[in-house]
Parts: structure tokens; sequence; C-alpha cells
């Protein structure tokens, strides 16, 4: 019989979400909450055929163990923890440094699975970057985000809003401009990108503010992860670049 495959980051989300709601403290296999987070991630778009070939997979009795597992490894924990992986730290830290925002990020994610929304993207190969990683909110909410960036009408009708108001059609973070660079071949070319995660903003109707205009490098840095990272806003990525300046 296959073995369950490894939790991921998304799971390790919604998991890491109830023992933060629970105070911290494990959630034992009768708790309904348990039985709805297990029939959750049996249906995640993520794993494929896990949930008919391995018997156990994300059952009620495993979904258990990993919240004692995420209970236990809390810098606080009082007893001996069970043994948890590095991406289980990983996921405790950043629920101990942002709380307010890892909860949104799971119920933003419940609420793209609970839609349906979440099941009709296909993966897209810039959920992870080079090296595989994913930001530490996970791959799904990625793939929502980047689907929702690739929208074409939404692009033309922000570009079509900035070229109306007199505003150059160039990168908010560097100022690059395409149409300077590259000639009539770049003109009018321009990336889109949300100012706020989805785990912020929540998964409403896009509004033209919510996106800022930004070359391919800088679309690329704001989504990029390091481990235990979110995403960064167009603000926060160019206060990077300025700390980066000579004589800054």
């Amino acid at each position: 019989m296959p073995k369950s495959p490894a939790w991921t980051r998304d799971e390790l989300l919604l998991a890491c979400a109830l023992v933060v709601e629970n105070n911290w403290d494990e959630l034992r296999e009768g708790d309904p909450r348990v039985l709805d987070l297990s029939s959750l991630l049996r249906s995640l778009p993520i794993h494929e055929g896990a949930a008919q070939t391995a018997a156990k997979f994300r059952s009620v009795g495993s979904v258990s163990h990993k919240t004692a597992d995420l209970a236990s490894n809390h810098p606080a924990y009082a007893g001996a923890p069970t043994k948890g992986g590095r991406l289980d730290k990983e996921v405790i830290a950043a629920f101990i440094a942002r709380p307010s925002e890892m909860l949104g990020a799971a119920a933003a994610l419940r609420q793209g699975i609970g839609t349906g929304a979440l099941h009709e993207i296909p993966e897209d190969p810039d959920e992870v970057d080079d090296d595989g990683n994913s930001a530490v909110e996970g791959r799904l909410l990625a793939r929502w985000a980047l689907h929702r960036e690739r929208d074409r009408g939404i692009r033309a009708r922000k570009i079509a809003k900035t070229e109306k108001l007199g505003q150059p059609l160039q990168c908010e973070v560097c100022t690059f401009d395409f149409s300077h660079f590259y000639g009539t071949l770049g003109k009018g070319y321009i990336e889109v990108h949300h100012r706020l995660p989805l785990h912020i903003s929540g998964p409403r109707e896009t509004g033209l503010d919510d996106l800022a205009l930004l070359c391919a490098n800088c679309h690329r840095m704001c989504h990029k992860s390091r481990p235990g990272e979110s995403w960064r806003t167009p603000d926060a990525l160019r206060a990077e670049i300025e700390q980066r300046r000579p004589g800054s």
C-alpha cells in the first residue's frame, strides 16, 4: 500500500491555524475540527490520487498527530516535543511572528477551496522559485494570485487607466520603462502585480487601484520567497533596493 506523501506548506498552514485557534494545543481525534480538516486536506488539488491510493492519507489520526507536532514544537511548550520536521518549524515560526497574516492566509485558502476556485486553476511553474521553494503561505495561494495577475482584461484596464491619467507606463519599483529601452517593441508593455498579498487583501474582486505596474524583474522579486518569509509588496521591495544603494 503506498505511503502518504509528506505534508506541504499549504497543509501545514491549515493545520497550524487550528492549533493557534486552540491556544497552541493539539486537537484530539474526536474533535469535529479534526474531522473537517481531514476531509478538507483529502480534497486539496495537490497529491493527485493520494486520497484514493493511500488508505491513511490525511486520516483523522494523522491530522490529530500533526497538530501534536505543531503544538509541541512551539518554543514555549513545556514538555518533550514530538519529532516534527523542518517545514513544521518554519510554519510555527511564521505563525508566531505574523499570527494575523498567517490566519488570514489560512482563511483565504479555505475560501478558495470552498468556492471551488482553486480546483479550476491549473498548476503554474512560477508557484515555486528555481530552488523549488514556495512562500510560507504555500503553493496554492501563489497559484491563485498568479492566475489573477495574468488576467488580460484586468491588465488592459490598468494600462488604459494609467495612460488616460497621463502617467508613465513604467515600473513602480525601479522606474524601468520598456518603451524607452526597447523602442516600439516595448511600447505598451508592463506587468501587473497585486499591491497586497492575497492572504492580506482577501480573495475579493480586484480593483485597478489594487494593482501595481512592475517590470518583469521586480515582479519576479516580489513573488520570490526565502525560507520563512512571505512575498514582498512593491513598497517593501523598493525599500530593500534603497538599503542596498551606496550611502544608505
